[in-house]
This record gives structure tokens, C-alpha cells and sequence, in this order.
């Protein structure tokens, strides 16, 4: 009766100290007033303010890039990296509970004990035989800790932190991903595009080359004018082949995104001829919803929400542990022993424990883990700084790359048109061999910047897209490969 009673009384007295939970509760830190608002750059026709929708190349509107991108965030490398990472997480959330829970263990032996008799036992009679016998035994013990100050509710939202910043991690992969895959691809088309340019220019001016022989062999022309001709033809032939290395590299690089091996190519990404642009005016949200949606804002968060929960880990260390602790165990020389109630043996109380003294390591813990949280918050800090910055940027340059882009097609449109005058002349001989070659290379040259200028367009819509941060939400199912579990 009297063991109940303290029993009880233990119990009692733990679960009134239970509910303390020392160190600081995490809040959400403040981002500065003006990051909730819209984007400084984004006041412009051809952003809107509307949401960015969850999958974003999408607005594409390419069925060959949805179905790269869908590819890579299903078999991406990089991605089940990261997946794996999280699980690893999850359940080491699941370790850090079971501290809160009793432990039990079990056991059983059978061993055969000797035993000797001594030196003198067998003085004047016949050498003693050395005692031998079996014994018999099954015990238990179980102990649980008292959370008395929190320590284990905070390490489990340290550990819940770390899945958080996990799953961020995950989902931050996932839009590097889909960017790299968008990228990658608008470069192959446009590469295709310019090595189709500079094959055209090709023939034109091996035209004007077969031209301006002609008329040298005539007697209307020089022989200069020939060489000009042949230098025009020698760049044009140049650029062929580096336009023709981008596309492969491009292709090979997509292949790798989408976990296949370089020489998988993709054939609708081969035979892609113009570089993806999205032709209405691209959702961009505000900043509000840019820091909600970031992975390395949420992932920076959840990590100084896991090392605030630590502050509250080393600072249970300066106070006592108490635990219950019990145990029972019967045993006997015979098997039959084990059934008997008189052979029970049984021990409970409370253990307590305080490592003293509290001033000296224990302490310095807890002043560290208070330097990392604030370098926590710094880290907060600076990544809701780079997220705005990095939008603020991306869409500057793409405004900036809109704008080229138009200005450098009315040059190659006017090129054109001063090319197909400049032949007709020529024909005529109202113009002479330098004023076409002339107007041949500014040709070549304004064809060439054009679409170039279509290139950085298509990745500067990719970069803008990347900086806002979506495309990982409701993404497909990771295809899971199993390091022990191979077919």
C-alpha cells in the first residue's frame, strides 16, 4: 500500500510539472511592410497581378515542355534526392516521439553455474565434487522520463522544423528542376533557330558569291568584290556548326534532367524550331504571396523555428531528470521455477538526476544554441531580401530583353526589305558589288541579333518564373528508387 501511495504521489507531482516548457515559443518574424506589396518593376502591361499559377510553364502553351518538365520532377536525380532527405526527416520525427512514450524491455536466460567448495573442505575425506546447476530466469524493466520542463516536446519541434525545412528543400529542387528544364529546352529551339538563320544567310550569300563571279568574269566587276563575297560566305558557314553544338548540348542536358542518359534525346525537343514565349501578360502576384511561396523563405523559416525549439532543448538540461523506473523478474533452478509466484522479484521508484554544476557547459549550450538561432534569423532575413531582389531583377531584364527583342525584329524586317531592294538594283546595275555586300552583311548581322534576342527572351522568361518560386505545388508523385530493395 505504501508503494502505491508513493507512486502515485510521483505521478501526480510529474504531471503537474509536465506542463512547463521552458525556453522560447518560435514566432514568425516580420518581413519588412513594403515586401508585401507589389512589385516595383511589375507595374507594367505585360505583368499582371494575378497569382502565379501552379504550374507555370504551362503558360507555354508547348505540349513537348509539359512533358519534360512533368518527367524531370518525376525521375529528376536531384529531386529524389531531396525526397529521400525528407523521409529520413519524417521519421526521425517519429524517433524524437517515442521518447515521450515508456520503454519496455525483455529478456530470458538459462545457464548452467559451478561452483567450488573450497580448499579445506575435503580435509581427511575424499576431494569435494564442485557444485553444478541450472538456473532459470525471465525479467522485464520499463522506464519512462518525465518531460518535466520540455525538453523532449522541444526536441520534437526541432525535428518537426527539419521536415518542414525538408519539404522545402524538396519543393526548392522542383522549381530549379522545371526552370533548368524550361531553359535548357528554350535553348534547343533556339539554337535550331539560328543555325536555320545562319544556313539561310548561308545560301544567300552563296548566291551573291555565284553573283558577283559571274559579273568579275564579265568584266563588270573586281576582284575584291569577289573576296568580300567569299569572306561573307566563310562567316556564315562558321556559325552553322556552333548553333548546331548548343542544340546537342541542350538536348543532352535534357536528357540528364529528365533522368535518362545523355544520348536519350528527346525528339519533339530536336525538332523544336522556335524558342517557347509566353503571349499574354505574365501573372507575377504581389510579395506577400512571393515569401509564402518561396522554398528558401519557408525552408530558412522552419530552420529558425527547429533551433529556437533547440534553445528550449539545452535549457531542460539545467534542471533535474526524473524517470520511473520499474522492473520484475522471476527465477529458479528448474523451468518450473518460472511458474512459482514465491520466485517474483520486482523493483519501482523514481530516478532523478541533475548534473551539476549548472553554470558551466550546460549553460555554455545554451548561450550557443542562442547564437544559432539568431544566425537563423539572419539567414530569414537575407532570404526574404534575395527573394525580392531576385524577382525585382528578373523582371527588369525582362522587360529589358521584351523591348530588344522587338526593336532588333523591325531591324531585321528593315534589313530585309533594304536587301531585296539592294538585289533588284543590283540586277539593274543601279548598284554596285560593295553597296550589296554591304547590305548582305547587315543582313546576316541583323538576322543573326534577332534571334539571339528571341533566345534571351524565352530565358528571361524562364529566370523570372525560376525567381518567383512556383511550380512545386501539387507536383507528381517522385518515383522512388530503393537502395536496398532493387529488382
Amino acid at each position: 500500500m505504501t508503494i502505491k501511495l508513493r507512486l502515485l504521489g510521483t505521478v501526480a507531482l510529474s504531471a503537474s510539472l509536465a506542463s512547463c516548457t521552458v525556453g522560447p515559443d518560435f514566432e514568425r518574424p516580420a518581413t519588412p511592410a513594403t515586401a508585401a506589396q507589389g512589385f516595383a518593376e511589375g507595374a507594367d502591361a505585360r505583368f499582371a497581378a494575378s497569382p502565379l499559377p501552379e504550374g507555370w510553364w504551362r503558360l507555354f502553351e508547348d505540349p513537348a515542355l509539359d512533358a519534360l518538365v512533368t518527367k524531370a520532377l518525376e525521375r529528376n536525380t536531384t529531386v529524389r534526392e531531396a525526397s529521400a532527405n525528407l523521409r529520413q526527416s519524417r521519421a526521425l520525427i517519429r524517433e524524437a516521439k517515442a521518447r515521450q512514450l515508456p520503454s519496455l524491455n525483455a529478456q530470458g536466460s538459462a545457464n548452467t553455474n559451478q561452483v567450488g567448495v573450497g580448499a579445506n573442505a575435503g580435509v581427511g575425506f575424499a576431494p569435494p565434487q564442485p557444485l553444478s546447476f541450472d538456473f532459470y530466469q525471465l525479467a522485464s524493466d520499463a522506464s519512462y522520463e518525465i518531460d518535466l520542463f520540455g525538453g523532449i516536446r522541444r526536441s520534437v519541434e526541432a525535428t518537426r522544423g527539419d521536415a518542414l525545412a525538408a519539404q522545402a528543400e524538396l519543393d526548392a529542387a522542383r522549381v530549379s528542376v522545371a526552370a533548368e528544364v524550361a531553359r535548357n529546352y528554350a535553348l534547343a529551339c533556339s539554337s535550331r533557330l539560328q543555325a536555320n538563320i545562319a544556313r539561310e544567310s548561308l545560301e544567300t550569300q552563296k548566291r551573291t558569291l555565284d553573283l558577283t563571279q559571274r559579273l568579275f568574269t564579265a568584266g563588270r566587276g573586281q576582284r575584291r568584290d569577289v573576296a568580300n563575297a567569299e569572306l561573307l560566305v566563310a562567316q556564315a558557314q562558321a556559325q552553322v556548326p556552333q548553333f548546331e553544338a548548343e542544340q546537342r548540348a541542350a538536348l543532352y542536358a535534357l536528357a540528364t534532367l529528365t533522368g535518362d542518359t545523355p544520348s536519350s534525346i528527346d525528339a519533339a525537343a530536336a525538332a523544336c524550331t522556335t524558342p517557347p514565349r509566353v503571349r499574354t501578360a505574365i501573372p507575377v502576384g504581389d510579395g506577400a504571396a512571393l515569401l509564402a511561396r518561396r522554398p528558401d523563405v519557408r525552408a530558412a523559416e522552419a530552420r529558425l523555428a527547429a533551433d529556437t525549439a533547440r534553445i528550449g532543448v539545452a535549457t531542460a538540461a539545467l534542471y533535474p531528470s526524473i524517470s520511473l523506473a520499474g522492473s520484475l523478474s522471476i527465477g529458479g533452478t528448474t523451468p518450473n521455477a518460472l511458474t512459482e509466484s514465491n520466485n517474483i522479484g520486482f523493483s519501482i521508484g523514481p530516478l532523478i538526476s541533475w548534473s551539476l554544476p549548472i553554470d558551466g557547459a550546460a549553460r555554455a549550450r545554451v548561450n550557443a544554441a542562442s547564437a544559432q538561432a539568431d544566425a537563423r534569423l539572419a539567414a530569414f532575413d537575407g532570404a526574404v531580401l534575395t527573394a525580392l531582389q531576385e524577382t525585382e531583377q528578373a523582371l527588369a531584364r525582362l522587360k529589358a530583353a521584351i523591348e530588344q527583342e522587338a526593336a532588333l525584329q523591325a531591324a531585321a524586317n528593315s534589313a530585309e526589305e533594304v536587301a531585296r531592294i539592294t538585289r533588284i538594283r543590283f540586277r539593274a546595275g543601279r548598284d554596285n558589288a560593295l553597296q550589296l555586300l554591304e547590305v548582305e552583311r547587315n543582313l546576316l548581322s541583323a538576322r543573326a541579333a534577332s534571334g539571339s534576342a528571341m533566345a534571351t527572351r524565352a530565358e528571361a522568361e524562364v529566370s523570372l518564373f525560376r525567381a518567383l518560386g512556383g511550380g512545386w505545388e501539387n507536383a507528381p508523385p517522385v518515383q522512388e528508387v530503393s537502395a536496398t530493395k532493387r529488382d
